[in-house]
């Protein structure tokens, strides 16, 4: 083979493997938004707001509710125990000698999830609702999205928990990653996510999810007459959980 046919034939080969991986990029693509940051949805946009004020301190409703709504693995073992939402003692290191204040921890659903951008196949994406997902069935465990992640809200799940709680929901995969999906299943049927509803049985009142997008909205009223904070916002993930009180 001469110079000139050699050529060809590594260009044929190099278009045809560009062609493919661009194909499997778009066929798979969950979102046809999603990879663009500056992506914006329209109509609606799911976020959350949580008023540590009325949150109490020992009250634990939210993440029971999170567990058995989601089949949430739980082997009462910290090896392998999965925690879609949480609780956390947050304390400055200004103040090292406050015992710091408990706050709710969860995935962000942030506008630009660094999670999805590193994902190899796709598995964790953000809807057009701004929801971000993971599929359990596209997830190869590579845990890049965990590397990720800067608020520590994604979970690997080694081992399957033997309960099954909530049937009408698939009940947790091992090997793969998993974080909160916002209750994307309830949201899509009408309903509260599990954590919201529980948190208001328990007369606290503390979870409100809602529309970004619509200034009417009770999260988007929040948002506008309280003084809201968001963790870690000057990483320019656009997280949209905010916090009243934090």
């Amino acid at each position: 083979m001469d110079r000139r046919d050699f050529i060809k034939t590594a260009g044929g080969a190099f278009l045809l493997a560009s062609s493919g991986a661009y194909a499997f990029r778009v066929l798979t693509a969950p979102s046809a938004g999603w990879m663009d940051v500056d992506f914006t949805p329209s109509g609606r946009k799911w976020g959350m707001v949580i008023d540590m004020n009325k949150c109490r301190e020992d009250c634990t409703a939210c993440l029971q509710a999170c567990r058995e709504e989601n089949n949430v693995a739980f082997v009462n073992d910290d090896r392998y125990d999965i925690h879609w939402i949480r609780k956390a003692r947050l304390q400055y290191k200004e103040e090292s000698e406050n015992p710091g204040k408990s706050v709710i921890l969860l995935c962000n659903h942030c506008d630009n999830p660094p999670c999805a951008q590193v994902c190899p196949v796709q598995a964790t994406y953000k809807r057009h609702d701004g929801i971000v997902i993971v599929d359990h069935h596209r997830c190869i465990g590579c845990r890049y999205c965990m590397i990720a992640c800067p608020y520590n809200a994604r979970y690997f799940n080694m081992k399957e928990s033997e309960e099954w709680p909530n049937k009408d929901f698939p009940k947790r995969s091992h090997g793969v990653a998993e974080a909160c999906n916002l209750c994307a299943h309830r949201l899509d049927a009408g309903k509260m996510p599990a954590c919201v509803e529980a948190c208001a049985r328990q007369g606290c009142g503390a979870l409100y999810v809602g529309d970004l997008n619509d200034h009417s909205s009770e999260v988007s009223r929040l948002i506008a007459k309280s003084a809201v904070k968001r963790i870690r916002p000057d990483l320019g993930t656009e997280p949209k959980v905010y916090y009243i009180g934090l």
